[in-house]
């Protein structure tokens, strides 16, 4: 529950109490974000999104603690003439709308350009032609391929912080060939980014970027056939979920070598309430949020979350609990992928103050235990019924 006492921010200055409009509300993010909101402030949310699967139990039933300080709104962004006026009475707009899963990149490369750019459009337009602030999410992928990458494998230089550690002011964005259309993703959100910075810079847009580096969490993506399209393929932690709750194998994209770092939905949600809560140090700030002390390959990720599954379930491992594929047959045509992502935190720890606190092996352990809790029985139930041609 919210606290009646007078909040103050990181300057020691009391909190007023805003209204947020906030763009996929009904998502893995937003759900979190909502929940931290209404049980730790007094301000208030109109929830846009498509779905609310993910926030009903915010929104019913009306005598929870903070009925009447949010209000669902049913809105495709696409075309809907309802976003302005909604921004409009709001303090403060948050954008989380987006497609992205590595699967539709470059199957679906159109979908994700226009959803990931042209749609997010009007938010920044209506943003700034309305002196409304943006908290705009966009995405680790931006960087693209690290420096290192292009030295030769056995250049002691791979092992230089300088040529891998991705900072928001220094890094470059090296991104693959055209023709590697899973590139669409990252592309369209640079570009968004630029649009955003550069309505700061000219019209006065005041602006926070997001770089999230994987959240994970309860309620992220979906499973398969059960609350997701059966030929779906989530990102890597619901993917692996989802073939530990089916006991199959873990399937290991070109080995699974790619470096990635983990944090903990609850860690990264905290870093957003400070910077929605302290604009003077947050505004026209990019800030990496992610935890660089769970770097981990995603063969080792693989390893962690058998292990840690078979502790959740009780039941055993698989003697062959993992199979490698090559990326072609797993994403289709036009698949690249960067050799790691490991974000520089200076900036966030100096504006906000923030550090993740939750480990691999804790977050891991607390997601497993929500995915097997909520999907175990539906996932036998999925797999007893005959399958039909």
């Amino acid at each position: 529950m919210a606290s009646s006492t007078v909040r103050v921010d990181l300057d020691g200055k009391p909190i007023n109490q805003l209204t947020i409009c906030m763009i996929g509300a009904g998502g893995f993010i937003g759900s979190h974000l909502c929940e931290k909101i209404l049980n730790e402030t007094q301000h208030k949310i109109l929830a846009l999104d498509v779905y609310n699967d993910k926030i009903k139990h915010l929104l019913e039933p009306d005598n929870l603690s903070w009925a009447g300080r949010i209000q669902f709104h049913r809105i495709n962004i696409k075309h809907d003439s309802r976003l302005e006026g909604l921004i409009k009475m709001s303090d403060l707009t948050i954008n989380l709308a987006a497609i992205c899963t590595p699967a539709d990149y470059n199957t679906r490369p159109l979908d994700t350009i226009y959803s990931n750019f042209v749609d997010a459009l009007p938010v920044v337009k209506y943003c700034s032609e309305n002196g409304k602030r943006l908290i705009h999410f966009s995405t680790c992928e931006v960087y693209g391929k690290t420096i290192g990458s292009f030295l030769p494998k056995d250049s002691p230089l791979r092992q230089d912080p300088a040529y891998y550690m991705l900072k928001e002011d220094a890094s470059p964005c090296i991104f693959g060939s055209i023709e590697k259309q899973r590139w669409s993703y990252a592309c369209a959100k640079q570009l968004i980014e630029r649009l955003v910075y550069a309505e700061g810079a000219e019209n006065g847009l005041e602006f926070t970027i997001v770089r999230p580096f994987n959240w994970i969490g309860p309620r992220m993506d979906f499973i398969p056939g059960v609350d997701g399209p059966s030929e779906g393929v989530p990102r890597v932690l619901a993917c692996f979920s989802n073939a530990l709750l089916r006991r199959e194998p873990l399937k290991l994209v070109d080995g699974g070598e790619s470096q990635r770092t983990f944090v903990y939905i609850k860690d990264a949600i905290e870093a957003v309430l400070l910077m929605i809560e302290n604009p003077s140090r947050a505004n026209g700030h990019i800030f990496n949020v992610g935890n660089p002390n769970n770097e981990v390959t995603v063969r080792q990720l693989a390893e962690m979350m058998t292990a840690v599954y078979a502790n959740v379930s009780g039941e055993p491992a698989l003697e062959e609990p993992t199979v490698d594929v090559s990326s072609k047959e797993f994403y289709g045509e036009g698949y690249d992928d960067s050799d790691k992502r490991i974000p520089d935190m200076t900036i966030i720890n100096r504006q906000l103050g923030w550090n993740p606190k939750t480990s691999l092996w804790d977050l891991l352990d607390s997601t497993l235990t929500y995915q097997h809790k909520t999907y175990a029985e539906a996932i036998k139930k999925v797999m007893s019924q005959p399958t039909t041609s």
